[in-house]
């Protein structure tokens, strides 16, 4: 076995032996003998220099002693060539055992990569195919594979946003031909928000906590995001529409990150953030236009997170904080009297 590998497009690969400077047994030896034996000449030089010895004293007979001297000295030189040896080789043995795991771990990530790129692929073509079942299982696809690939779990999560993002017609009257597909499009939204929630929650079996949320310019008809945690990260609905339906933050929690409601239009659906915590990071309406419909917090807590509403507009439909139970840093609005349209009561035991 020579180490060498050959890659998939017929060049040859580097050898395992070139990859980790290893020199051929044959040269390596010698050198390892040349060494030692410089070693030793040179520690017995400044040893004799060191005890005095100015010359070697000749004999004209070798006596048996001398001799059986000699042959000790002789053998444990070979011993210790042998030592050598069997070092040299054992060293090169582990280096070669070390490349050959990582070489084996190197083609089980490529592989496993491979693995998830063709199930990327097959999740982003079943979310794009005209039959809503396939649809469907698209979603669920996508998300498995996001929870069983950490290292593109942020990409899976995109795609699933990117989903929502995607024009959506307003319902068709129920006699229409295209009532039905309409109703399965809007399923099929309502099942990535619910896969969405189930994995920001603190029961998730993998959590998403974190992650980017990217809902820019989402239409909204109903959603449950009950319980979910908005920790870290940032999550954005930025020029969002919620024209009908229900869209629930029951007990959700806002800490550390960006909720951004920039410029998103509460046109007639209903919103709501009851016995949510803002407890850090920043939520922000600004610029948001409240027309029509309802955004409740009711017994909400505010107690550190930032929540502010510069420069929206209240031309209708109402906003309120009722039976607030935590106020330590309440909403911030552009003047300090309080907008049309936003009613705010405290609980008896607000801070």
């Amino acid at each position: 076995m020579n180490g060498d590998h050959a890659d998939p497009s017929g060049r040859q690969a580097p050898s395992g032996r070139g990859r980790l400077g290893l020199l051929p047994v044959g040269w390596a030896l010698a050198l390892t003998i040349i060494v030692a034996l410089l070693m030793l000449t040179g520690a017995t030089l400044i040893g004799g220099v060191l005890l005095g010895f100015r010359e070697i004293k000749r004999e004209p007979q070798v006596s048996a002693g001398t001799l059986f001297d000699l042959l000790k000295v002789s053998f444990a030189l070979i011993a210790g060539a042998g030592g050598l040896v069997a070092l040299v080789m054992a060293y090169r043995r582990q280096r070669l055992a070390e490349y050959a795991h990582e070489l084996d771990q190197s083609t089980e990530d490529r592989e496993r990569t491979r693995i998830f790129n063709e199930r990327f692929s097959s999740a982003a073509g079943q979310l794009g195919h005209e039959q809503a079942a396939v649809r469907l299982a698209g979603v669920y696809a996508m998300a498995a594979l996001a929870d069983d690939w950490q290292a593109h779990r942020q990409t899976c999560i995109d795609v699933l946003c990117a989903y929502l993002r995607m024009a959506y017609p307003t319902a068709p009257a129920d006699t229409s031909p295209e009532y039905v597909g309409w109703l399965h499009s809007r399923e099929i939204r309502h099942t990535v928000i619910r896969v969405i929630t189930a994995h920001l929650r603190d029961d998730a079996a993998v959590s998403w906590c974190g992650h980017d949320f990217d809902f820019t310019g989402t239409v909204f008809d109903g959603g449950d995001f009950t319980r979910a945690k908005f920790t870290g990260g940032t999550v954005i609905f930025e020029r969002a529409k919620f024209p009908s339906g229900e869209v629930a933050f029951h007990d959700a929690s806002f800490a550390g990150g960006v909720v951004g409601f920039w410029a998103a239009e509460f046109q007639g659906g209903r919103v709501y953030f009851p016995d949510a915590t803002f407890c850090g990071g920043t939520v922000s309406f600004e610029e948001a236009k409240f027309v029509a419909g309802l955004v409740c917090f009711d017994r909400a807590k505010f107690v550190g997170g930032r929540v502010h509403f510069r420069a929206a507009e209240f031309d209708g439909g109402e906003v309120n904080f009722l039976d607030i139970m935590d106020w330590s840093r309440p909403p911030e609005f552009d003047t300090e009297q309080q907008p049309t349209g936003v009613l705010i009561t405290h609980h008896p035991d607000t801070v």
